[in-house]
């Protein structure tokens, strides 16, 4: 196992400096298939510098395969952030994970990019939020759908008026996920909701451009083992200013669905697979009875994500999405749990947000080379 020898704390990236040296925190699925093979193409402001995790063989192929001089074991995440070597991290850790591995980063002067959601309630996200702004140092919830094309696109043709002035959001997404897998346990911060739901709430935050003021929630489960500490399915309905609704169905126990839809004064627009990063996207407008349809090829959503945030650290920009978008959704999913729990709708708190992704985030790569699965069963669809 390759280590550092250096101990000398990190203050954040020299603005000279022509990459940003992240390490990757966790080695799981999304790790494998995404983030990892994301590099490849991030490699002209980016570079894998480590790996963490508690697999030592995982360490071993990984590094190999992706070029990752270093590698940690959890035990030794202070010596990878203090080593002088790590500017940035990327958290690939479960839900759970977050918070801890987060705070430390920023406390270390590194900076974050963190999966979604960007903890488990509002206080940890807070506590992350405070931890990079004392720090002076970056902070990025990972949402890859703000650098997209398909959503992008949609949310141009929402703003110019296409199909008139936008209504209704309507959205599935559901999957079969298999007993055992980490989304069925509640400890690790599992559950329909925190996993995929956030995705609906995110869009229809960013194409509606404004934020919900109230929420209702009904929670389902069938009785099924592999329910039994989390939701089969969750159906929300969310208000929006201007008397607008948006209403979305996850559920871990049916099969496939990503896709939405907005419903205009004038017309609609209805995206599908509208959510996945392993899968070409279609869109469907349909103005005065006049359908027209496009395409949006496979492509690479994770080498975006890294191209851009590492910009922000090199020359010293506010990312967008940030911590308070990643702390946005996680009041809209407390909120929505709590509606389900006691079968009452919820008031939300008076949310605001000046930064919404704009067609002009949109990063073009194309699918990079992933490497064998190392350790870890791909789940019916990632993350």
């Amino acid at each position: 196992m390759k280590q550092s020898t250096r101990t000398t704390k990190s203050n954040g990236h020299s603005p000279r400096a022509k990459k940003v040296r992240y390490a990757v925190v966790g080695l799981g699925h999304i790790a494998q298939s995404a983030v990892l093979p994301g590099f490849i193409n991030a490699k002209k402001n980016s570079t894998l510098t480590a790996l963490v995790s508690d697999d030592p063989v995982k360490l071993r192929e990984l590094s190999r395969a992706y070029g990752a001089p270093l590698t940690f074991k959890y035990s030794e995440y202070e010596t990878c952030l203090l080593s002088g070597d790590i500017d940035a991290v990327y958290i690939a850790l479960p839900n759970n994970l977050h918070r801890e591995f987060a705070v430390r980063a920023a406390n270390a002067g590194v900076h974050v990019l963190c999966e979604k959601p960007l903890a488990l309630d509002e206080g940890q996200c807070h506590d992350i939020i405070h931890a990079c702004a004392e720090n002076r140092v970056k902070l990025m919830t990972a949402y890859r759908l703000h650098f997209e094309r398909a959503n992008l696109e949609a949310i141009r043709l929402l703003q110019t008026g296409t199909i008139g002035e936008p209504r209704i959001f309507n959205s599935l997404f559901t999957m079969q996920i298999k007993e055992g897998n980490i989304r069925l346990q509640k400890s690790l911060g599992g559950g329909t909701l925190y996993d995929i739901g956030i995705y609906c709430i995110n869009a229809a935050r960013y194409l509606f451009r404004s934020e919900p003021t109230e929420v209702m929630a009904y929670s389902a489960n069938n009785g099924e083992p592999r329910f039994r500490q989390v939701d089969e399915m969750t159906s929300a309905v969310l208000r929006f200013p201007k008397d607008r609704l948006a209403s979305f169905t996850t559920s871990f126990g049916a099969a496939d669905s990503a896709v939405y839809e907005v419903i205009g004064t004038r017309g609609t627009l209805r995206v599908k697979r509208a959510y996945e990063h392993s899968e070409a996207m279609e869109m469907e407008i349909t103005v005065d009875g006049r359908t027209q349809k496009r395409s949006y090829p496979k492509r690479d959503q994770f080498g975006p994500e890294l191209v851009y945030f590492s910009d922000c650290v090199l020359k010293n920009k506010d990312p967008e999405p940030s911590g308070i978008e990643g702390l946005l959704d996680v009041h809209i999913i407390q909120s929505l749990m709590n509606s389900a729990r006691h079968g009452i709708s919820v008031k939300l708190q008076d949310l605001s947000r000046r930064r919404r992704p704009t067609i002009r985030q949109q990063i073009y790569r194309p699918v990079a080379r992933v490497a064998r699965y190392t350790h870890v069963k791909p789940p019916s669809r990632p993350r």
